[in-house]
C-alpha cells in the first residue's frame, strides 16, 4: 500500500516524482541508530503479548464498530459540520458490504448477544444508506443484501 508518507512526491509530478524506498532501505536506516532494532523487537513483542491476552470476540466485534463507524461517516451520518462533504456513497456501499459478510459469518462464532446489536447497526446503516441514494437500490441489490437479504 502507497502512502505519501511512505512514498513522498515531488511537487511538480515529473518522470522522477516517485521515490520509493525498500523495507531492506528501512532496516539499514534503523540499524544506523543505536538500539533501535532492539527496541523495536521488544515493542513488537509486547504489541503480540496484549494481542494474545484479548479475547477473540472482542477482537471481532471491536471490527465490526469500526467498519460501521467508517461507514456511517462515509454514509454522511458524522456529527462534524461538514459531514457532506465527508459523504461518500461508492466507500459506503463497500464498507457496509463487507460489514454484511463479516458479520454473517462471525455470528454463529460470536453468539447472539453480541452478533444482534451488530446486525441492528448494519440494519440502520443498509437503511440510511438508501435513503442517502439519490437513486436507491431496487430491493435485495443494496449494500450487503446479499448477504443479509432485503431490508426494508
Amino acid at each position: 500500500m502507497n502512502t505519501p508518507r511512505d512514498n513522498p512526491q515531488t511537487p511538480d509530478g515529473g518522470p522522477e516524482s516517485t521515490t520509493r524506498r525498500s523495507f531492506s532501505e528501512e532496516q539499514g536506516r534503523a540499524s544506523d541508530q543505536p538500539g533501535t532494532a532492539d527496541e523495536v523487537e521488544e515493542d513488537v513483542r509486547r504489541q503480540m503479548r496484549d494481542i494474545s491476552e484479548v479475547a477473540a470476540v472482542e477482537v471481532i466485534v471491536t471490527s465490526a464498530v469500526h467498519l460501521m463507524s467508517a461507514a456511517a461517516v462515509k454514509c454522511g451520518l458524522a456529527q462534524e459540520d461538514n459531514a457532506e462533504e465527508l459523504k461518500d456513497l461508492d466507500e459506503a456501499r463497500k464498507l457496509i458490504t463487507a460489514l454484511a459478510g463479516f458479520v454473517t459469518a462471525a455470528a454463529p462464532e460470536i453468539g447472539s448477544q453480541h452478533a444482534g446489536p451488530l446486525r441492528d447497526g448494519l440494519r440502520s446503516l443498509q437503511l440510511a444508506f438508501r435513503e442517502a441514494s439519490i437513486i436507491p437500490d431496487p430491493p435485495g441489490k443494496g449494500p450487503g443484501e446479499k448477504y443479509t437479504g432485503p431490508v426494508n
